[in-house]
């Protein structure tokens, strides 16, 4: 009954048992268990997942419970609760990420002296001790409340705690690198995306993912299941889903595949920090496929003039003179060899010059290239926007079910008078054009109403 809510706040001294201690005690035929916290206190149920998050008390919990739902709507369909902000959005987000590993929770929300990405004091993690290579929570853009994944560049550990009623079990840690999707942290991904759906969330998703683990182990513990099940998240997510790459993140690989925007695209949208990176392998695995040593020797003899010069020496000398065929075929080899790092170092900056911001806009798998420092703001004024658009589309839609998505934009791009591709623009329009708009969906609902009555007339004359 506890885990039907899906959200689950536990007291440190309040275990969640399916069967007492003493229970299974006179069950197992020994005294193995001493009491229930052993079975389902803190120590287990916030490892596993089924907990979101521990408290010392009940006042502690009350106020958790509180702030949870201070982040969801009034009632099911309706807009985001945003409240006034302090923070202001047009600031600079201060914290920036770093090449070597850090702490995702100081980018988003600070780390005591720099400010991170959501507003100051707003965020907060949640099911922190259950899949650690991914961070997820709430927090709030401008008083917009939205749910958050980030990734964990730091190594980390799961812990498998040794079953007291088996003798031979012991206690495993099993290191888990970053960047990396496990199966803990892939099913910690799909159920937090089904949780902020369920919510009323907007979504941002801070992409840093190098792939997913595909050892034997990982296999075994149904990493692909638990990977396909993001897919499915996404593709039911009713709200805006914001796919941002962070400074120095990269997105390759399997992991690209289960958050490309194309799973949902009326819903889904990818941008990048242009100190980035994405594509489905990494400039040295490129350079395995698409620049062999075969090659490499190719572009060495067409370009290198001592190969050239070496080149006729041999054509000169080949069949006349073996020895000093084989002199020169030696020198050849020793040029190769020495020009080889230089050319797979251009070749790698070149396969990497295809990862870049630049090349994904152009490829059209990212909309536009946000720098980390005004993300924020440009955030903010999409996310406020498409919260516009999207009750406004709701409404039409409501009025008349003929009307698909399309249609609903055909019509607000019609209404807007300014720039329809400037998101400020759009969201001074909806604020100074409130009447307009709600004249506009009795418009399109009186116009369905006459349909439907000419059609049953029509109808009626045929009977």
């Amino acid at each position: 009954l506890v885990r039907l809510g899906q959200r689950i706040i536990q007291m440190k001294q309040g275990p969640m048992i399916l069967t007492g201690y003493s229970a299974l005690n006179k069950l197992l035929g020994k005294e193995v268990y001493n009491s229930q916290d052993q079975l389902g206190g803190p120590q287990i149920m916030s490892p596993n997942g089924v907990s979101h998050e521990i408290v010392n008390d009940d006042q502690e919990g009350v106020a958790s419970i509180i702030q949870w739902l201070s982040f969801v709507p009034e009632k099911v369909g309706a807009v985001p609760a945003s409240r006034l902000c302090s923070d202001p959005v047009t600031r600079d987000v201060e914290f920036r990420p770093t090449p070597t590993p850090y702490d995702p929770r100081q980018m988003l929300a600070g780390d005591g002296e720099q400010k991170g990405f959501f507003d100051d004091g707003s965020y907060k993690e949640y099911l922190a001790d259950w899949g650690k290579s991914v961070v997820v929570g709430r927090g709030r853009l401008g008083g917009i409340p939205m749910g958050s994944i980030a990734v964990e560049t730091r190594l980390v550990e799961q812990v498998i705690p040794a079953d007291p009623a088996d003798p031979n079990s012991r206690e495993a840690i099993l290191p888990q690198a970053g960047q990396v999707l496990f199966p803990d942290s892939s099913y910690k991904t799909a159920q937090s995306i089904r949780d902020f759906g369920k919510e009323g969330l907007p979504l941002m998703i801070f992409a840093n993912w190098r792939g997913f683990s595909g050892g034997s182990r990982d296999m075994a513990g149904e990493i692909l299941k638990f990977g396909a099940m993001i897919v499915d998240a996404l593709r039911e997510y009713e709200h805006p889903v914001y796919i941002y790459l962070p400074p120095h993140g990269e997105l390759r690989g399997g992991s690209w595949v289960v958050v490309d925007p194309t799973i949902n695209e009326e819903k889904m949208s990818m941008y990048a920090d242009p100190d980035s990176r994405g594509g489905i392998l990494e400039p040295a695995g490129i350079i395995e496929v698409k620049f062999r040593p075969a090659d490499q020797s190719k572009v060495m003899h067409r370009i290198d003039g001592e190969l050239q010069l070496l080149d006729s020496e041999l054509e000169g000398v080949d069949g006349v003179d073996s020895d000093a065929s084989v002199s020169i075929k030696e020198q050849i080899a020793a040029r190769e060899n020495e020009l080889k790092g230089v050319y797979t170092q251009v070749a790698t900056e070149f396969a990497d010059l295809h990862d870049k911001t630049g090349r994904m806009k152009a490829k059209g798998v990212i909309k536009q290239a946000v720098p980390w420092n005004r993300s924020r703001e440009f955030f903010y004024n999409l996310a406020q926007r498409r919260i516009n658009e999207d009750d406004f589309f709701a409404s039409i839609k409501a009025a008349d079910s003929s009307i698909d998505t399309a249609g609903a934009i055909a019509i607000l791009q019609d209404l807007v008078t300014g720039d329809y591709d400037d998101d400020k623009a759009v969201i001074e329009y909806f604020s100074a054009n409130k009447a307009t708009l709600d004249a506009k969906v009795s418009e399109v609902k009186k116009a369905a109403v006459a349909a439907q009555i000419e059609a049953l007339q029509e109808e009626l004359g045929q009977l």
